[in-house]
């Protein structure tokens, strides 16, 4: 039991990092470099604000990390990404410039040791085995409940049938009325707070520095595309099986190892599945599709 839990927390972090990269890359095909610095946004958030209010402000940061997410990914969308809508290569540089100033401000800011920052509670849950940390099961709780509302709000609302049209067909979805500029400045924002939600969940089992977030870029992007690009699902089911084989692999060989085997094993499957496990709505999996 403790192994699957394992599983799932890790699962919980990759879904909530890849979901984000997988409306943005699927909806503007902005390959953004600079995603994984969200991630670190938000846990160097939670330990800004434990230093000034104490360790119970883990609750503000909860709700204030996504918010400062979103307003830098605002910030990144509107005055850099939307210049480059029809450079799509040259968001490479761009964002992998911006990942660089992040870093390097975050260090100015904060220095360049490691900081700690604290779970909102200890203790275990007994579990069928042993027992298990309280804090890895309300991380697997919130990423669950923050996926499942991101599934309905993507197929079952006006809002996510718009961003289905845009990820399908831009041009088409314009022409009957939608505001594609505004979806995308949307989905960047939204995007941006998921990975920075997922900052604060992961920081109080890691140490906070300026690269937390690089690790986990990789393998977002090896998600959305075993999983499909412009596809929930196939976010969902690409982190759990990278995420299940990382996890596993992990047990038995060096855990750097385990990681480049598994992205050696990903390679393989979209080699004779480009189009994803799950096809998604992306016309960019539509040409991928007939490679």
């Amino acid at each position: 039991m403790t192994i699957t839990l394992n599983i799932l927390s890790y699962v919980s972090i990759l879904v909530l990092v890849a979901l984000g990269l997988a409306i943005v890359f699927g909806m503007m095909d902005i390959v953004n470099l600079a995603h994984a610095e969200w991630v670190t946004i938000g846990a160097y958030t939670l330990a800004a604000v434990q230093a000034v209010a104490g360790r119970q402000a883990f609750w503000v940061a909860l709700v204030a990390a996504p918010a400062v997410g979103a307003l830098l990914g605002w910030c990144l969308e509107r005055f850099i990404i939307r210049l480059l809508y029809d450079r799509p290569l040259d968001t490479l540089l761009a964002t992998y410039a911006v990942s660089l100033i992040v870093q390097k401000a975050l260090e100015l800011i904060f220095g360049t040791q490691p900081m700690l920052v604290y779970a909102p509670f200890d203790g275990s849950i007994p579990v069928p085995g042993g027992s298990y940390p309280a804090y890895r099961i309300f991380v697997i709780g919130v990423a669950l409940t923050v996926t499942a509302g991101c599934w309905l709000v993507f197929a079952r609302t006006r809002f996510g049938t718009q961003l289905r049209a845009v990820i399908q067909h831009p041009a088409m979805a314009e022409a009957v009325g939608i505001d594609t500029r505004r979806l995308n400045r949307i989905a960047f924002c939204a995007g941006a707070a998921l990975a920075s939600l997922a900052g604060v969940l992961v920081s109080p089992m890691v140490s906070v520095e300026s690269h937390l977030g690089v690790a986990y870029l990789a393998k977002a992007f090896f998600v959305i595309v075993l999983g499909g690009i412009g596809s929930i699902a196939g976010s969902i089911l690409g982190s759990a099986v990278i995420g299940t084989a990382e996890t596993l692999l992990s047990y038995r060989l060096d855990p750097s190892f385990s990681s480049a085997l598994v992205l050696i094993l990903s390679i393989i499957v979209i080699r004779f599945r480009p189009q994803g496990l799950v096809p998604g709505f992306s016309a960019a999996h539509q040409i991928l599709g007939k490679g």
